[in-house]
């Protein structure tokens, strides 16, 4: 007997898999359905929840450990006399020239080296040793060679931040499928061409996630750099509230920090759907239930 398959027209879907993707739009379960930046928002909420609860309930020590309420009251005192304006502002300014030293002498080393091989062998090792290093250790050391201005904290982040866009955007140049590059010389692309059509865009998603460990570099390393005789800036505030056993100011501290490390990463999500929509990764398998 000879079994003949039902003909399926042109320009539609094959019955079998309109059944499929009807029933996984019926098995879509109720957190699915909920929007993307409501869901994110609900750890935090768990969290903040937590925090009232176990303030409320005497289960945490009110005078160690403030309620969220009375750290919104000394949020508000500090940015009603400008205090907190002042602190964040300095802070942020600080991070701001690291972040954009550290990336362009992290690119500019990373590409000397991953196009090179002089390159290589002149800084990688030398790199990988700073890597090594806790940047809070060569904090005394700067204050011997800089002094207790600027510089010191200027330099910490700029080390943080140059370190982790090397170590990624070198994996990233050398990590670039060698057929492509061949491919590219066989078309008798120009040196110049190959690298920016096929070297650096191919090395881009490890640019970014350096970026996002950079930056989060930034903020550890300016807690580091705030303690070098400062009178303004976040972390002098958190070393203030911490002498003064201000808890409900270490604990705003805790939460700038929090809220400016999130921002950061916004921002590095933001510049990878800008600048890699050309890449079709795995986003992960929705919930059904």
């Amino acid at each position: 007997m000879t079994v003949v398959a039902a003909p399926v027209r042109p320009g539609k879907p094959a019955p079998q898999l309109i059944d499929v993707v009807a029933g996984h739009r019926r098995r879509r379960g109720i957190w699915a359905r909920i929007p993307r930046p409501v869901r994110r928002m609900v750890s935090p909420v768990l969290i903040l929840a937590a925090w009232t609860v176990g303030s409320g309930t005497g289960l945490l020590n009110t005078d160690l450990f403030p309620p969220p309420s009375d750290v919104a009251v000394t949020a508000w005192r500090l940015l009603t006399d400008g205090q907190l304006a002042l602190h964040i502002g300095t802070s942020t300014t600080r991070v701001l020239i690291g972040t954009v030293l550290g990336i362009t002498l992290g690119v500019l080393l990373a590409v000397f080296a991953g196009l090179t091989r002089t390159g290589e062998d002149l800084l990688d090792w030398s790199m990988q040793i700073l890597k090594a290093v806790p940047n809070f250790a060569l904090t005394p050391l700067l204050i011997i060679w800089m002094g207790i201005g600027e510089g010191p904290k200027i330099v910490l982040i700029t080390l943080g931040v140059a370190i982790a866009i090397y170590i990624n955007t070198y994996s990233g140049i050398r990590g670039v499928d060698q057929q492509l590059v061949e491919m590219a010389q066989t078309l008798e692309a120009r040196r110049t061409t190959l690298i920016t059509q096929v070297i650096l865009p191919g090395a881009m998603p490890n640019f970014l996630v350096g970026l996002r460990l950079g930056l989060s570099s930034a903020w550890l390393s300016l807690i580091f750099a705030e303690m070098i005789n400062t009178t303004e800036g976040i972390g002098f505030l958190m070393s203030r509230a911490q002498t003064n056993l201000q808890f409900d100011v270490s604990l705003l501290v805790i939460v700038i920090y929090a809220v400016l490390g999130l921002a950061s990463y916004a921002l590095v999500r933001l510049l990878e759907r800008l600048l890699l929509s050309w890449r079709n990764g795995f986003a992960g398998f929705e919930a059904t239930a």
